[in-house]
């Protein structure tokens, strides 16, 4: 883990949901590989497939199809990838193990705790009730709750307002490059999650995040708590 030269004090701590709190990509992936057997196409490597989990049906038809927004064929694709994951949000994804302890330790401490995540409303409200995440964040904050989605800061700078607090008392953890760069966008603190999808972006060394935790265990130190 790289720590920060200080131990910051923030007034809460917001995070991604897929690949951050939670492993979705097994549903994701499986919704990816439904759609090729529907083809007569052999399943791609749950390995290939997984890395772009964090892409959602973009990232998924990307590796499946190798189809990416402005091909002609996208549209339908993303539709049918739609239609089929709402069928099977819950079927596979759970909670990472590591997780609900790090958000037991936040709430004794007193540190309120939300999820920021690019997932539409449609499938994030389902997914975290059904995780029972919902009971215990203090604000959740959908790919479609405002006009623009991560990497721009609103959905960051969202959070904040409905927290009441500056962004600059507020730590986002991520995944994924754009969660970086939406935090540091938003003047919050970011530490990178290493355990999560990752993508094909640049390497995580290289997202300018505050800091990296190679698992959640490693937000407690760095946060003082």
């Amino acid at each position: 883990m790289l720590h920060a030269t200080r131990t910051p004090a923030v007034d809460a701590i917001l995070f991604d949901l897929d690949g951050t709190l939670i492993d979705s990509a097994p549903d994701l992936a499986g919704t990816a590989n439904d759609m090729r057997a529907a083809r007569g196409l052999p399943p791609m490597p749950y390995a290939a497939l997984r890395r772009m989990a964090g892409a959602g049906a973009r990232g998924m038809m990307g590796v499946a199809f190798e189809v990416l927004p402005g091909h002609e064929a996208f549209e339908a694709l993303r539709d049918e990838f739609f239609e089929r994951y709402q069928k099977r949000l819950l079927q596979e994804t759970r909670v990472f193990e590591a997780v609900p302890p790090v958000l037991q330790r936040l709430q004794q401490r007193g540190l309120p705790w939300g999820i920021v995540t690019n997932k539409a409303t449609r499938f994030g409200q389902p997914v975290i009730e059904g995780l029972q995440l919902h009971t215990d964040s203090a604000v959740h904050i959908f790919g479609d709750t405002t006009p623009h989605a991560k990497p721009h800061p609103e959905p960051l700078l969202e959070a904040a307002r409905r927290l009441k607090l500056d962004p600059q008392c507020c730590l986002y953890v991520g995944d994924d490059l754009r969660d970086i760069q939406a935090g540091k966008a938003a003047g919050m603190r970011t530490l990178a999650a290493a355990w999560g999808y990752l993508g094909a972006a640049a390497p995580i060394e290289e997202w300018g995040a505050d800091a990296i935790a190679q698992q959640p265990a490693d937000i407690l130190p760095w946060l003082g708590a």
